[in-house]
């Protein structure tokens, strides 16, 4: 297994003067306990805090002199992260401010550990209930979301590129099926298009924590855009049979077709992109796309 880590700054490496500022927004005094997250790929900073009144908050800073990228996606999240309604099992957004050289956000502290992996079935369970939350609090999609469709029609398209170029040691079984995953992408990319509710486009575990009641809150919405019911369910099929797990109890009552040619999406694009170097401070995640590759293609052979 390759874990979904990259290498963060930690909340000490943050300026002084984004440190003093996110200490006004939390309030209560200076911050005297930060403890860093490690999961997720962001090379910014990720904490959980506490000042001297004891307030807690979870703080989230990228600056894009490090990766660009990362820090549009930090806008991102925090531009969805303020519009979920009440209701939706996630961190509630205290406050934020991006001011060109460092996008911060300051979230709700939500006390708890992300689902075991393997996954183990009373978290599965737990997580499947936590969608059923999500998609009752966000069908209809609210405005102002990119459609799931358009998000992925890019990246779904692994399986084309691969096909054009295809690496030397391509599987032989990938190789000779290559039309039939280019199809089944093609057919996922049609069927996100359908946008009724919306689609968070990143369940994995390490983007949920198990509260200590059991609930599980999913966390990490830059990424959210407007998609089908099924979508979310099939996300976190794919993170059960990738990390080990019984991905049945997720994926009951959704056609089997619909999980496959999801299956095969995924797969097409991280073994597509798996190829390029790694993008500037995120060292880890090229190894991680491949693994992700390998272990849905089990999958893929067994269903195709």
């Amino acid at each position: 297994m390759v874990p979904a880590t990259g290498k963060r700054i930690t909340w000490l490496e943050l300026p002084e003067t984004v440190r003093a500022r996110i200490e006004r927004i939390i309030g209560g005094g200076a911050v005297v306990r930060a403890v860093s997250q490690p999961g997720g790929f962001s090379p910014g900073s990720a904490d959980r805090v506490v000042t001297e009144s004891g307030r807690r908050a979870f703080v989230k800073a990228v600056t894009p002199a490090v990766n660009a990228r990362s820090a549009e996606l930090a806008r991102d999240e925090m531009r969805i992260t303020a519009m979920l309604p009440e209701g939706v099992p996630a961190p509630r957004l205290i406050d934020g401010f991006d001011d060109g050289e460092w996008v911060v956000l300051v979230l709700e502290d939500v006390e708890g550990v992300h689902p075991r992996t393997p996954w183990v079935e009373s978290e599965i369970d737990a997580a499947v209930t936590a969608l059923a939350e999500l998609d009752r609090a966000l069908t209809p999609a609210p405005a102002g979301l990119k459609n799931a469709g358009e998000l992925f029609a890019e990246d779904f398209a692994g399986w084309d590129r691969v096909a054009a170029d295809p690496p030397a040691d391509l599987d032989p079984w990938e190789r000779d099926h290559l039309p039939e995953l280019r199809a089944a992408a093609a057919r996922t990319v049609t069927r996100l298009h359908a946008g009724e509710s919306v689609a968070h486009c990143d369940i994995r575990a390490d983007n949920m924590i198990v509260r200590p009641d059991g609930r599980v809150v999913i966390v990490d919405w830059p990424w959210a855009a407007a998609g089908p019911r099924w979508w979310n369910s099939v996300d976190l099929a794919a993170n059960v049979w990738v990390h080990g797990g019984d991905p049945e109890r997720v994926i009951e009552g959704i056609d089997r077709r619909i999980v496959t040619d999801a299956f095969a999406a995924l797969a097409g694009m991280f073994r597509d992109i798996c190829r390029q170097p790694p993008p500037p401070g995120i060292p880890t995640v090229r190894a991680f796309q491949r693994w992700q590759a390998d272990e849905l293609r089990r999958w893929l052979k067994a269903e195709m």
